[in-house]
């Protein structure tokens, strides 16, 4: 007969407590970089909405980004780093394979012994950990979870490529998760689609990148450094045929309507993208819609709770409100669920 094993205690809900962001010092307009990509400012907004985005310097890391938006959340939540039974990171842009960046970031907090690892799931990576990170607390396996998103695309940009050079860019945004009296983060609606991963992708892997500069050494040559390449038009078609039973899903497993919304925050890929999924959902003009893409870019994993933060520190929607979040993006992949909008210092 064996042992009988024991298992944590669940409990019945949990919540976003708090939430903050760091926006990298440098605002790149669209002027900046229309020479490049021969654009224009107007062919830019157009096509995607953006006026400026931020790029990171080189002082303003994945792990020291992460790090500021961290802060601002535990001070927002009220809660101490020594808190924290677990930390939840998704980024697509850490440029090393281990340790991950949740780790020493958790170090960076001050945390002692506490479980942290990195999620890889695109633009849809911050709904896939916040997901992640609400069973744990459920479950019973953490009390408070730190969640993460965060990326310095500006590594991975092509700066002549028409396609992707106006479209990402950097920051972080991080929300604590605890146990609430009341559900406050609805079941997750999500999936992915592996059979097209040529639409958002690197366009060599790092094998084919040593093996390029070996070459290179041995024959005086140069080579490029792998960049993210996208098929614009293959993503635009997916997101508007395919993410309204996304959101549908999340809303009904949720057991909320479109009309009760107070707030709708999809991942910031692009304004028309946005503008479609409105319309298809029918959501109406008195639900808030988080536009950061505007001034912010598409910071993938980094979006949502971005956008978030606007939308809160604009007053155009307040804590406690019933939102919709939906992120997407490479692999393809997709998550979404309906929460309950956090505190911000």
């Amino acid at each position: 007969m064996p042992a009988p094993i024991a298992t944590a205690t669940p409990v019945a809900h949990a919540t976003l407590l708090g939430l903050g962001v760091y926006r990298p010092r440098r605002v790149v307009p669209n002027a900046d970089i229309v020479e490049q990509i021969n654009s224009s400012d107007e062919w830019i907004r157009t096509r995607s909405g953006i006026e400026a985005r931020h790029w990171a310097e080189a002082d303003e890391t994945i792990v020291s980004m992460s790090t500021a938006a961290a802060r601002e959340a535990l001070a927002a939540a009220d809660i101490a780093p020594e808190q924290i039974d677990a930390v939840v990171l998704a980024t697509s842009s850490q440029m090393v394979l281990g340790p991950s960046a949740g780790a020493v970031v958790a170090t960076e907090l001050g945390m002692h012994d506490t479980a942290a690892f990195d999620v890889s799931a695109g633009c849809a990576g911050f709904c896939y950990a916040l997901a992640n990170a609400a069973n744990l607390v459920r479950a019973g396996q953490a009390r408070y979870v730190l969640v993460i998103g965060v990326e310095r695309l500006s590594d991975l940009l092509d700066p002549a490529d028409r396609t992707c050079a106006f479209i990402f860019a950097d920051g972080a945004g991080a929300v604590v998760v605890g146990p609430s009296d009341t559900e406050g983060i609805g079941p997750v609606a999500w999936g992915s689609d592996g059979s097209q991963t040529s639409a958002i992708k690197q366009d060599k892997d790092f094998q084919q990148y040593f093996a390029e500069v070996a070459a290179a050494e041995a024959n005086g040559g140069s080579t490029v450094r792998p960049y993210i390449r996208m098929n614009g038009q293959a993503v635009f078609r997916w997101a508007v045929t395919f993410l309204e039973k996304a959101c549908r899903d999340a809303l009904d497993q949720a057991g909320v309507s479109a009309d009760q919304l107070d707030a709708f925050v999809p991942h910031q890929a692009n304004m028309r993208i946005i503008d479609a999924l409105i319309k298809a959902l029918g959501i109406p003009d008195s639900v808030a819609v988080a536009r950061d893409i505007v001034r912010t870019g598409n910071t993938s994993a980094a979006s949502i709770p971005m956008a978030m933060e606007q939308l809160l520190r604009s007053g155009e929607a307040k804590p406690g409100d019933t939102a919709l979040l939906l992120g997407f993006g490479a692999g393809l992949a997709y998550a979404g669920q309906v929460v309950n909008l956090p505190r911000i210092s």
